[in-house]
C-alpha cells in the first residue's frame, strides 16, 4: 500500500474528534451483542478497504454497530455484507462471496469500499458537524483514488450524504434525487450511481435481489 495512503488510514483510526461518536463506539464495544459476547470488538474508527487503483468507490453512510465496528473492516461480519459480497463476487469485483473478518483473504478488483462517516453514530443518525469533521478523511480518500470514475452510494442516506459532501466541498449545485440505477455526473468527471442498500429489510421485502444488484454492479464495471 502507498505509504501516504497508510498514513491517512492511521490518522482515521486514531481520530477522536467527535466526542459523541467516541463515547458511542466505546459503549457498543463494551456492551457487545449477545452472539459476539466473547469477541473483542475493534471499537475504533473504520477505514476504507480495497484496491487503491480502484475505478469504483462504494460508499455506505457509516460502519455497522456489530459489523464494521466489531470486525474493523467496512461491510464485514453482518447480514448486509453477506448479501453485498455475494453480488460483488458474481460481478467479478471481489475474489470471494463472503466478508467475515480481517483475516478472511478478501480482495477487491478495481474497487474500494468506504463510509462517509468513519464511526457508527447513535441511531444511525450522524450530526451535521460530525459529517463535516469526517469529510476531510472522505475527501482525502477520493483524492488518493487517482483512477476513480464511479461512486456507488449504497442506500438513499449514503446518496444524500455524498450529495451534501459534494455541495459543501466542491460547490456542486445540480439537483439530484436518489434512485436505484440512477446515474449523475459529479465534479471531476466522476459519476454517482444510486444503489439500494444491501440491508436484510430491502432483501426481505423484495426491493432488491441478487440478480438486480449483480446486474447493476456489472453495468458499473462497464461504466468504469
Amino acid at each position: 500500500m502507498n505509504i501516504n495512503f497508510q498514513k491517512l488510514c492511521n490518522s482515521i483510526v486514531k481520530c477522536e474528534k467527535c466526542k459523541r461518536l467516541v463515547g458511542f463506539r466505546k459503549k457498543i464495544s463494551k456492551e457487545k451483542k449477545k452472539q459476539f459476547i466473547n469477541e473483542k470488538y475493534w471499537g475504533k474508527p473504520v477505514t476504507g478497504f480495497g484496491d487503491i487503483n480502484a475505478k469504483i468507490l462504494f460508499v455506505g453512510l457509516a460502519p455497522a454497530a456489530h459489523g464494521g465496528t466489531r470486525t474493523g473492516r467496512v461491510f464485514t461480519g453482518d447480514k448486509s455484507s453477506d448479501f453485498l459480497y455475494k453480488c460483488l463476487y458474481k460481478a467479478n469485483i471481489s475474489n470471494q462471496a463472503n466478508s467475515d473478518n480481517l483475516k478472511d483473504g478478501l480482495k477487491l478488483n478495481q474497487a474500494y469500499i468506504t463510509t462517509a462517516l468513519k464511526c457508527v453514530p447513535p441511531g444511525d443518525k450522524p450530526l451535521k458537524k460530525e459529517l463535516d469533521n469526517c469529510f476531510n478523511f472522505f475527501n482525502a480518500e477520493i483524492i488518493f483514488l487517482k483512477n476513480l470514475k464511479v461512486i456507488v452510494a449504497l442506500g438513499k442516506i449514503a446518496f444524500d450524504t455524498c450529495k451534501y459532501f459534494y455541495k459543501s466541498k466542491y460547490k456542486f449545485k445540480k439537483k439530484i434525487i436518489f434512485g436505484h440505477n440512477k446515474i449523475y455526473k459529479l465534479p471531476g468527471n466522476i459519476m454517482l450511481v444510486g444503489c439500494y442498500h444491501p440491508s436484510p429489510r430491502n432483501v426481505n421485502t423484495g426491493r432488491i435481489n441478487e440478480k438486480k444488484m449483480t446486474d447493476l454492479f456489472m453495468k458499473i464495471l462497464k461504466l468504469a
